[in-house]
């Protein structure tokens, strides 16, 4: 059974940085893609960043700049370091991968999802 399980998550002050991290088990995802996507209260989820298998990234303009994604194959691990934080930043965030190894932004590409962890930024 595949799991992705983040943490990290919490309540900052704007302007200050917060690391999350997702672990995968129940398989490696070094030939796949895996992502970040968040979810503010209301319907969408919002594409923040991916991470393909050959270490491509690609961001979402309202995060370039301020966040990094990154992936340890060794580990089945994927995080993003968010720095700068906004209060437009407060959101659920999710970890996602795919079974393919297509580089997609759309929420509907991703085959597994985490539970998500909530990321809250006071100004």
């Amino acid at each position: 059974q595949v799991q992705l399980v983040e943490s990290g998550g919490g309540l900052v002050q704007a302007g200050g940085s917060l690391r999350l991290s997702c672990a995968a088990s129940g398989r490696t995802f070094s030939n796949n893609v895996m992502g970040w996507f968040r979810q503010a209260p209301g319907p969408e989820r919002e594409f923040v960043a991916v991470i393909t298998w050959n270490g491509r990234t690609v961001y979402a303009d309202s995060v370039k700049g301020r966040f990094t994604i990154s992936g340890d194959n060794a580990k089945n691990t994927v995080n993003l370091q968010m720095n700068n934080l906004k209060p437009e930043d407060t959101a659920v965030y999710y970890c996602a991968a795919t079974r393919s190894y297509i580089l997609t932004r759309n929420s509907t590409g991703y085959d597994y999802w985490g539970q998500g962890t909530q990321v809250t930024v006071s100004s």
